[in-house]
């Protein structure tokens, strides 16, 4: 454990991958506007009024919320990372939204006891570096009656999309760091068991799993962006040389082919929809 709890997570979000998601915002937010969609309409069927976005980013999910929802409702988006929250409050404003945005660490921010009946993430609770210990910190801002709907990839072998980049980059790369189980990261919620044992042991109960596969899609015209700007492949070509470089993009480009449909890159999507509810018989686990 570090001493800073995610300091990790900070450093990464606060700089060149959160300046990269904020430039590639509009790419991530078509791409995953299908799962945005889920969680809005599980959020709407629901009698929630005061909802909280965990990892809400830019705020693609945050503000399709509050539009849905109206003025009845209270939607906050929480996020660590200062560059994309500043998009997420411009957007806001633009838009004259009634979402707001926290800049904090939801697994140690001070929220406000049970002051939140839904709350919502899309890929944003992967990269606790202590998760048991961020959904207590939840739980305790969660009302009795409290309900989380998370969205999270299943294991990587089921989601091929998502690692074709690093695999073809790999004989190119030494130093591409291999996925690690259960680190924080993207499929660090993929096992069941591990992460109902990490919700009922933070005081959450009723934990379901649905899985979904998504269909996603964006214009091929964005392929090399893609691979080039976001995800591990992203951060290790930073500190490649440009020979290098032009050899990883050549051989990466040729491993996506079979995902290009006609203009378009489509893929599916295997995902977790989680949801739990407070206990009936709440504790504050330490």
């Amino acid at each position: 454990m570090h001493e800073i709890p995610n300091e990790e997570m900070a450093a990464l979000w606060n700089g060149a991958s959160g300046r990269a998601w904020v430039e590639e915002q509009s790419l991530l937010d078509r791409t995953f506007e299908p799962i945005e969609a889920l969680l809005v309409e599980a959020v709407a069927a629901s009698a929630a009024r005061s909802i909280l976005d965990i990892g809400c980013g830019s705020g693609a999910t945050t503000l399709a919320m509050a539009r849905r929802l109206g003025v009845a409702a209270r939607v906050t988006g929480v996020d660590i990372s200062e560059p994309l929250l500043t998009v997420a409050r411009e957007r806001a404003e633009r838009s004259a939204s009634t979402a707001r945005f926290i800049r904090a660490d939801a697994q140690t921010h001070a929220f406000e006891p049970t002051s939140f009946d839904m709350m919502v993430s899309r890929f944003g609770v992967m990269f606790f570096e202590d998760p048991t210990a961020a959904f207590a910190n939840l739980h305790r801002a969660a009302t009795p009656a409290g309900e989380v709907r998370l969205v999270v990839f299943r294991s990587v072998h089921e989601n091929p999309f998502m690692t074709t980049a690093e695999r073809a980059a790999a004989p190119l790369l030494a130093k591409l760091p291999p996925r690690k189980p259960d680190a924080p990261g993207q499929f660090a919620f993929a096992d069941p068991d591990r992460v109902r044992n990490i919700l009922e042991a933070s005081g959450w109960s009723q934990v379901e799993f649905t899985p979904l596969d998504v269909q996603c899609r964006f214009p091929a015209a964005d392929l090399q962006r893609y691979f080039t700007r976001l995800g591990p492949l992203a951060q290790a070509l930073r500190d490649t040389d440009e020979a290098t470089r032009q050899r990883v993009v050549r051989d990466v480009r040729a491993a996506f082919e079979p995902f290009i449909i006609g203009t378009q890159v489509e893929f599916s999507a295997a995902c977790w929809m989680i949801s739990a509810r407070a206990a009936i018989n709440r504790f504050h686990p330490r």
